[in-house]
């Protein structure tokens, strides 16, 4: 009976793991379109020069 249920166990941690790993990507993709079109997309400042859209 116990392993069985350590099975399970490791069925569920891994299972949890996989798709939480998936979320992330998912999320490291979104960023990473979002800095480039930024990026790209930055407007100009009142004075007519080009602005920083980020302030690092």
């Amino acid at each position: 009976m116990v392993p069985i249920l350590l099975v399970l166990l490791l069925a569920l941690l891994l299972f949890g793991a996989g798709f939480a790993v998936k979320v992330l990507w998912y999320i490291a993709l979104a960023v990473l379109v979002l800095w480039l079109l930024g990026f790209l997309l930055r407007g100009t400042t009142a004075a007519g020069s080009r602005g920083r859209w980020y302030r690092w």
